[in-house]
């Protein structure tokens, strides 16, 4: 609903009845102006009427003399009692059934307590007090009739229309609880899009902090191994070492340069997408062919990798490109772990399988010796917890952790043979 109509809702919740803006508890309910409205008319149309019939008792003639000096008080009584109607719906019914015995002035009031019933009461409860009135109403109707008519056709009258009141008040009940039912369950309705649009932020601010690590990490952490390296080798030079050249110097500032550039370039394209760029949505993501210039890139910083695809390069078109970016990542993620965590240790990168069988990306360190040299490359620890929610979106199985003397990190995704239906 826009702004005009959430305005307009509050602007006429006048016209609600009480139950219906407040709520349908079962404590008294604070009047509306329609309530009030209502009731006001409600209590004039009984006054009305207590009127019209006490003048036309009083030229009858044919009540007794008792019925007519009691009956005119007793409905003006009953008039005023209508003010309760709301808190006390059934006990209002109730204490009108000894006028039924005797009253004709109160049958203004007693329409509008029989229509109240219907309304805040079930319509059991209802239908058993409707049927107590009727049983001391007909005959006091058939008993003491206007000469020159038919008591049993005012008997029967009376009797349509005090059930026609109850059945409307009824009708109105329904309506009510309908509305509120539906009011509770648009309530529920907005409650699950709010909880469905936080888990949607919720994952995607977790796409995007797993595509930010595997894209600065991988990046800084070359920075990190070529800046150290250049310092290293400088540190050596002041210790009597033999001098770095100007073009081995040239050589490592290119290497930081250009891997600083292709940091800025991969981040800019990471904001690109999320910016929602349909020319980003549609541009390549690096798959396993792509793993080559990675490997080469790791072997530039000084990592000692072997590096093996086992795998029919022909058939990887009808691996969906989506699971070939997740490989990628998978053995970018390892090489950077293995530069953090181990940077002498040499590294074994494996991918595997075929359609049918599944992608197997296994990457493979030594475990450091205890003793050595620690990791100078800190890092926020959320790498392989990411890398494990994102092959999971692609169906697959993350596993990670020390095997013997190797610390292992194995992904199995998916790959259906070529018959199977294959989306982007």
């Amino acid at each position: 609903m826009g702004d005009t109509g959430v305005r307009e809702s509050w602007e006429h919740r006048w016209l609600l009845p009480g139950e219906l803006r407040f709520g349908g508890g079962r404590g008294p309910v604070r009047r509306t102006g329609r309530d009030w409205l209502v009731d006001t008319l409600a209590f004039a149309w009984a006054v009305l009427l207590w009127a019209l019939l006490t003048g036309l008792e009083a030229d009858a003639g044919h009540l007794p003399a008792w019925i007519v000096a009691v009956d005119a008080p007793a409905g003006a009584l009953a008039c005023l009692a209508l003010w309760w109607r709301r808190r006390f719906p059934l006990l209002l019914a109730i204490a009108m059934l000894p006028l039924s015995v005797f009253s004709t002035t109160f049958a203004g009031a007693l329409t509008v307590a029989l229509f109240n019933l219907g309304v805040r009461v079930p319509w059991r409860t209802a239908l058993l007090v409707v049927a107590a009135h009727l049983l001391v109403t007909i005959p006091y109707l058939l008993i003491y009739t206007v000469p020159h008519a038919g008591g049993w056709t005012d008997a029967a009258l009376v009797v349509a229309f005090i059930l026609f009141v109850t059945a409307w008040g009824a009708g109105v009940r329904a309506r009510r609880e309908l509305v509120a039912r539906l009011r509770e369950d648009a309530h529920r309705e907005r409650a699950e899009h709010a909880r469905r649009l936080a888990d949607a932020r919720r994952t995607e601010r977790e796409a995007i902090a797993r595509e930010m690590h595997d894209v600065l990490a991988h990046r800084i952490s070359l920075l990190s191994v070529h800046a150290g390296a250049l310092a290293y080798r400088t540190g050596a030079t002041a210790r009597g070492a033999e001098p770095l050249s100007d073009a081995e110097i040239e050589d490592t500032a290119q290497l930081i340069r250009d891997t600083a550039h292709q940091a800025l370039t991969e981040l800019r394209e990471v904001l690109t997408v999320l910016r929602g760029s349909p020319a980003a949505e549609e541009a390549p993501q690096p798959g396993v062919a792509d793993i080559d210039a990675l490997v080469a890139e790791a072997r530039r910083a000084g990592q000692r990798v072997s590096w093996r695809r086992a795998c029919d390069e022909r058939a990887l078109g009808s691996l969906r490109r989506q699971v070939q970016h997740t490989a990628y990542r998978v053995v970018q993620e390892g090489l950077t772990n293995a530069r953090k965590h181990a940077p002498s240790a040499r590294v074994e990168v494996t991918v595997a399988g075929g359609p049918g069988a599944g992608l197997t990306v296994t990457v493979r360190n030594a475990l450091p010796a205890r003793g050595g040299a620690e990791a100078v490359i800190p890092g926020a620890g959320a790498g392989l917890a990411g890398l494990g929610e994102r092959v999971a979106l692609d169906g697959g199985t993350l596993g990670h952790g020390a095997r013997g003397t190797t610390f292992d990190l194995v992904a199995e995704l998916p790959w259906p043979p070529p018959t199977a239906e294959r989306g982007p």
